[in-house]
């Protein structure tokens, strides 16, 4: 069924855009469509290997699909590919992700206007994908709005660093990460880890999906070595057993088998989508 994507950018309080594509059926549709709003990981971006795939498949499923790039991704609209803008993110933090993403949830007013008759801003779904995951799940508990949540590969804590790391931060005022696919050599400031500590009760995940009240899904590769399977195994222990699901899948790691530039879908990533389309049919279109 042919998808339609649109892209669109969102004004966030400090001037930031937040640049998003709209994937919707191109097929008239009686009834307003569910909208589900896909949040990217740590070096990611929403054109990233086969998240577009995944984005179109579920919008042939009969969702309206909204894929944002964080405003301090490091990536440019005029070059969504390219981790051209290493700057923003080195001052990327987690706070500045829970902005991008309450900004892109309080738009969807604004948005069902933009697209009349064709989205339902009553069912919305949210996913997240590994570092997105955590942000999702902080956003799904502080929002309303969202009626069912999803994670993919997420991590159960954002304080992921050693004291011996922690102490270096400090000294340097920024670590590098190594870009293996970039080669690029990506720095983050002092003020991430500031975020972390300062903000430790808002960024507190397992806390947040222990305060979940919504349909919940957790999928994550027992072969992941990006983010250990057991950070989904906390997640799942603080979250209401009665509406959360936790599916491990096997022989397969962080991205599913899925590689950027995509090169083309795999068996755990069409259970990843069949899984996401079920979940979201079962509790959004109602």
């Amino acid at each position: 069924m042919p998808t339609k994507r649109i892209n669109l950018t969102i004004s966030r309080e400090n001037d930031n855009l937040i640049d998003c594509t709209i994937y919707l059926n191109s097929v008239n549709n009686a009834q307003k469509l569910p909208i589900l709003i896909f949040a990217h990981g740590f070096k990611g971006f929403k054109d990233w290997g086969g998240f577009p795939y995944y984005c179109e498949k579920l919008a042939a499923g009969g969702f309206a699909v909204l894929s944002f790039n964080f405003s301090y991704n490091g990536v440019e609209k005029a070059s969504p590919m390219d981790f051209t803008r290493l700057d923003l993110f080195a001052e990327n933090t987690h706070s500045t992700e829970l902005t991008d993403i309450s900004t892109v949830i309080n738009y969807l007013p604004q948005l069902s206007e933009k697209f009349p008759g064709k989205i339902d801003i009553t069912k919305v779904g949210l996913i997240g994908h590994s570092r997105g995951g955590g942000i999702a799940v902080i956003a799904a508990a502080e929002h309303p709005q969202i009626k069912a949540l999803l994670t993919l590969a997420s991590v159960g804590s954002f304080d992921r660093y050693t004291e011996e790391q922690k102490k270096r931060w400090r000294e340097k005022g920024y670590i590098e990460m190594p870009n293996t696919r970039t080669n690029q050599l990506m720095k983050m400031n002092v003020s991430l880890l500031n975020d972390i500590e300062n903000n430790s009760k808002r960024l507190d995940i397992q806390a947040a999906a222990s305060d979940l009240k919504i349909p919940f899904l957790i999928i994550h590769g027992k072969e992941d070595l990006a983010v250990k399977y057991a950070d989904a195994e906390k997640i799942y222990s603080a979250a209401d057993k009665e509406r959360t699901k936790l599916v491990i899948i096997e022989n397969t790691g962080h991205t599913f088998g899925v590689e950027h530039p995509f090169k083309g879908t795999t068996n755990a990533f069409e259970e990843v989508i069949k899984l996401t389309a079920d979940f979201f049919t079962k509790n959004l279109q109602k």
